[in-house]
């Protein structure tokens, strides 16, 4: 897959390398050029700014917004906020208004538009910002009163977001919305509940979101009369299966990528409250991805092929019972690799794609985040949750899992939050209560 096939999923955005999280509609988390961390030094610079940060995107150069929410699951209501940061300094320099999200506790999204404002979803609620002042241009209620999670931008520049629903708990709601006016293009329900973000792609019939159910994966074709489910419709587990629901899907190479035994009981626990996680005041449960798996299967990586919704392949990379996941898989074309963990019991895989899937190389580490890779110098950056509760970053050879370099963020959270690329040799890592902004040179 060349550079010029990864960007055109980009269209509905400001020409920014990285506009929206994952830097793309097809989820690949990729960026020209590479960190050459084997033979340069990192430098860090911390930002504990009490906030739950989720992601950060790039409008113009040197110009990256920091998005996310408030970890109130007791107390004063939370709210989204935005704002406008520097590099390498982290300095906030604007900051938007409290975002109204519903009372609902999750991490949303925030993007930048080919019309050059801001998005951002939270909650139940989606806003648009200037871009200069981060004050409200207009804001609307999402026909869903839950949580959102995912915001994307379709080739002709009309959004799209879902709310998220775990299993049993009804079908999830997808919204199509116009940018300029925020009004309700079109509102569509599956038949199953749904945990991840969604990703969409482009073809010659236009835009189709995937969004991963609780069994299947779902096709919608965005036309211009709204959303039209579609035939191909994969499944990836029953509900008597020991492993669980899928988190994000990575489009690429003709498959869609996931990884299942997502819903982890820390997620449960934030999910099946309304308002989404808020709990009576001193009744908040223990709330941690390191909480012993609610599945009894071993964590699997997933390969749906694009074309033919009976091509299903799975593998299980480590074999290890009870496996659990926060974040989604990536796959990387230009090496044949999709790289797996097991954020539970430890562990990162590389997954080759021969036709077959098979394990190319392991690595003990802990990863939990949405990693960033560098196809060009084949370069993986992801995060490992040490047991001394330090969160590093690692920068792992794609191609034999060798260990490039290792650094301490100076962060004690580690979460299932977003890596950006800096587009200068460095990455933005998000987590709760930290953001930090770690570069090599």
């Amino acid at each position: 897959m060349t550079g010029l096939d990864r960007a055109t999923h980009h269209a509905g955005y400001w020409p920014s390398p990285w506009p929206v999280e994952c830097g793309g509609n097809r989820r690949q988390k990729a960026h020209s050029g590479g960190l050459h961390a084997a033979h340069r030094r990192a430098a860090v610079s911390l930002r504990n700014n009490g906030r739950w940060n989720v992601m950060a995107v790039r409008r113009d150069a040197h110009e990256w917004y920091l998005g996310g929410t408030m970890a109130a699951f007791a107390g004063p209501p939370p709210f989204g906020w935005v704002e406008r940061i520097d590099l390498p300094s982290l300095e906030g320099r604007a900051l938007s208004p409290e975002l109204p999200c519903g009372e609902h506790v999750w991490c949303g999204a925030i993007l930048v538009h080919a019309n050059g404002d801001l998005y951002c979803v939270n909650g139940n609620y989606l806003h648009r910002l200037d871009h200069a002042s981060l004050e409200v241009v207009s804001h609307t209620r999402l026909p869903a009163d839950r949580s959102h999670n995912g915001l994307l931008a379709l080739s002709d520049g009309t959004l799209v977001t879902k709310d998220l629903r775990l299993e049993s708990q009804g079908g999830t709601t997808l919204t199509r919305l116009d940018a300029q006016t925020l009004e309700v293009i079109a509102t569509l329900t599956l038949p199953e509940g749904s945990m991840g973000r969604i990703a969409a792609d482009v073809d010659a019939q236009g835009d189709r979101v995937l969004i991963p159910g609780t069994e299947h994966v779902w096709s919608v074709r965005c036309a211009a009369a709204g959303l039209e489910v579609e035939e191909w419709r994969p499944r990836y587990r029953r509900p008597d299966d020991p492993w669980g629901l899928a988190w994000d899907a990575c489009v690429s190479d003709g498959a869609c990528w996931l990884m299942d035994c997502g819903d982890v009981e820390s997620v449960r626990r934030i999910h099946t409250v309304l308002p989404t996680g808020r709990y009576p005041q001193g009744g908040v449960p223990r709330l941690s991805w390191r909480l012993p798996s609610p599945r009894a299967g071993a964590q699997k990586l997933l390969r749906l092929d694009l074309a033919d919704p009976d091509d299903v392949r799975a593998i299980e990379p480590f074999s290890t019972p009870g496996g659990g996941i926060i974040a989604p898989p990536v796959h990387v074309p230009e090496h044949d690799m999709a790289i797996a963990w097991d954020s539970i019991n430890g562990g990162l895989a590389g997954v080759r794609d021969d036709g077959e899937l098979s394990v190319a190389w392991t690595l003990d580490v802990r990863a939990s985040m949405q990693p960033v890779v560098f196809p060009d110098t084949g370069e993986l950056v992801i995060n490992d949750f040490t047991e001394r509760g330090e969160d590093h970053l690692v920068v792992v050879d794609i191609a034999t899992g060798a260990l490039l370099d290792r650094v301490p963020t100076g962060s004690n959270i580690a979460n299932g939050m977003f890596l950006s690329a800096d587009g200068e040799g460095g990455v933005i890592y998000c987590t709760t209560a930290f953001v930090a902004h770690v570069r090599w040179s």
